[in-house]
């Protein structure tokens, strides 16, 4: 049972940075699916980290086909998200059972994913690793987006060391396989390869590795769809080509355009209207020139009048002129190395790259650790190659920390505390501090920092205080030396205290073998109801016995009988060592025996008239 709601049921899966379970919760009796971090990953802090990420990408978003999150924990070092159990099975296994699918089918599949994705962008949230394992189908035939686990902001750069692909290399964007920024058209040109596999049943690329298929992403162009599947409309595979553009910016300009041009090219569509792919093949080529028509039957055209050679002449000297200008305009034009501006003010990068004669356009994000007008990424840098001069370069300016209204957590428990701080954008400071408290029953919130109704920034973190109940009475420890153990026992009972069942026992010359030497915490003590007390009992072999002689010459002469009492309080406890009744003016003198240190008292009729301490 995990967070003492969720329980385990069954392994559905699992990929290699977690396993996946299908669970039910205790609480609200209904199925989940369970994302436990691998144990071996546990202590990995870059994991643990992209674990979370999930997390915090799906809580800010809320869409029908985009699997839900419902809780983040911890338990036992164990990291785990709780998820919405979708009951279907993922769109891999369906191609892989059923071969390519029917466009009609395959398009309202791929077309569900754009409004996932659309919901996704409108949030400033790049997927990143959009493919069919990541793609559940539910019976009822609706499509859901899961795994955020490599999602980033819209402006965050892929993993960039040389020898890292991040996502699955066959479904990978030519600009993430360089190691460039991942954007929204990153996203497209996934469902596109994912769109490609569903309607000829095969991936564009393969390869004998991951490195070759990544180049093949990047420099080939993928096989004509209807060469590998003839009945797929060509309007349908003009829209899947498009989506695969090796450069983002000659894609779709969004997931919306690219939904509309899929509904209109499977409903639009007669068949007879043939549209012209973006990217030219060789054998395209060929089939070009091979097309060339015929030479000409026809008579041949009179000669032109003088006045037409003047024009036909000024015609090509504009057009010579207008070849110049486009030379030296966009294609002889000095190269310059784009200059760091990150960390500097919007107003001071822009001013940076006008001196380099380079252009820049910006968009905004929030930060939760940049201020306001900060420049926190740009498209190029001094390390990628140079660039032409007037070249546009895109710069992500900060907006300031994203505030969102802190939810008032007070007098919940910490399991429904930790779902409305995930619901509202934030984390929880783990683990919650615990404190006694009188009017909070225990488990549940006394305070929170920040304060509800409060705005903070997004994904910050909220630390609680936690009842552990009330504080129980205080209560003063007896001394216990000299006593037996039952006499002890007894005795911490009657202050509501226990004894420790493990007993120390050890060597003594002052106390009698079973007698208690010592114990912990000491006489006079202050603690808690239900305190064990640790004893040490003496093992022996006690004190030797020694004799003490006693003389009482202190019984009145007036004529009546008096009592003479004497006691003896030694490590064996309070003795009557002399009792007897004596006539008036009588003298005593008595021999009484002692263990240890000794004290001794002599009464008559009941009065204490002598006290003695001995050694």
């Amino acid at each position: 049972m995990l967070g003492n709601r969720y329980e385990i049921l069954e392994q559905l899966g699992g990929g290699g940075m977690a396993i996946v379970y299908k669970g039910r919760d205790a609480i609200l009796n209904r199925m989940v699916t369970i994302k436990l971090l691998r144990p071996e990953y546990a202590s990995d802090e870059d994991f643990v980290r992209r674990f979370r990420r999930e997390a915090q990408s799906v809580a800010s978003l809320s869409h029908p086909n985009i699997v839900s999150i419902y809780d983040v924990g911890r338990e036992n070092h164990s990291h785990y998200l709780v998820m919405e159990y979708v009951d279907g099975e993922d769109l891999r296994s369906i191609i892989k059972r059923e071969g390519p699918l029917e466009p009609s089918r395959a398009v309202r599949i791929a077309r569900q994913v754009c409004d996932a994705l659309e919901h996704a962008h409108e949030n400033n949230i790049v997927h990143r690793d959009v493919k069919p394992h990541n793609i559940l189908i539910t019976r009822s035939g609706r499509a859901k987006l899961t795994d955020f686990g490599i999602a980033l902001e819209a402006s965050a750069a892929t993993v960039t060391s040389s020898d890292t692909i991040v996502g699955s290399v066959h479904y990978l964007s030519p600009e993430q396989a360089r190691g460039e920024v991942a954007g929204p058209g990153s996203d497209i040109y996934s469902l596109g390869v994912v769109l490609y596999e569903m309607l000829s049943g095969s991936l564009p690329f393969t390869g004998d590795s991951p490195i070759s298929i990544a180049l093949k992403h990047i420099q080939s162009s993928p096989e004509p769809l209807t060469v590998r599947k003839p009945d797929v409309p060509p309007s349908l595979e003009w829209a899947v080509m498009k989506a695969l553009h090796k450069e983002p910016d000659k894609r779709y300009s969004s997931v919306r355009e690219m939904s509309f041009r899929l509904e209109e090219s499977v409903n639009g569509d007669d068949g007879d209207t043939t549209r012209i792919i973006s990217v030219e093949r060789d054998d395209m080529l060929a089939l070009k020139a091979s097309a060339q028509p015929f030479p000409s039957r026809e008579k041949p055209a009179k000669r032109l009048s003088p006045a037409g050679w003047v024009t036909v002449i000024a015609l090509i000297m504009l057009m010579a002129g207008a070849a110049l200008y486009g030379y030296y305009r966009f294609v002889n034009v000095p190269e310059v190395t784009v200059p760091s501006v990150v960390g500097k003010p919007l107003s001071e990068a822009e001013e940076i790259l006008d001196q380099k004669k380079l252009k820049s356009k910006v968009k905004e994000q929030y930060h939760n650790t940049v201020s306001q007008g900060i420049v926190i990424a740009q498209e190029y840098g001094p390390n990628d190659p140079p660039v032409k001069i007037n070249r546009v370069i895109t710069l992500t300016v900060s907006k300031g920390s994203d505030l969102k209204e802190v939810p008032n957590l007070i007098k919940l428990n910490v399991i429904d505390a930790r779902i409305k701080i995930t619901e509202a954008g934030f984390e929880m400071e783990e683990p919650p501090k615990e404190e006694f408290s009188s009017e909070v029953e225990k488990g549940f919130v006394i305070s929170q920092e920040p304060a509800a109704n409060v705005r903070a920034p997004k994904g910050s973190r909220i630390s609680l205080r936690v009842s552990k109940g009330t504080e129980p009475a205080a209560r003063k420890i007896p001394d216990l030396r000299g006593l037996t153990v039952n006499q002890a026992t007894i005795k911490l009972g009657e202050v509501k205290l226990e004894m420790d069942r493990d007993l120390i026992y050890q060597y003594s010359a002052q106390y009698l073998r079973g007698q208690i030497v010592s114990h912990t915490p000491g006489p006079g003590e202050q603690v808690v109801d239900g305190t064990a007390v640790k004893v040490n009992v003496s093992n022996g072999p006690g004190p030797s016995a020694r004799d003490a002689k006693v003389y009482v010459r202190e019984i009145p002469n007036d004529g009546k009988p008096h009592v003479v009492k004497i006691t003896v309080t030694d490590v064996r406890g309070t003795n009557d060592a002399y009792i007897k009744t004596h006539n008036p003016g009588d003298q005593v003198a008595e021999t009484v025996t002692y263990w240890g240190r000794a004290t001794i008292k002599v009464y008559v009729d009941d009065k204490l008239i002598k006290e003695q301490v001995i050694d």
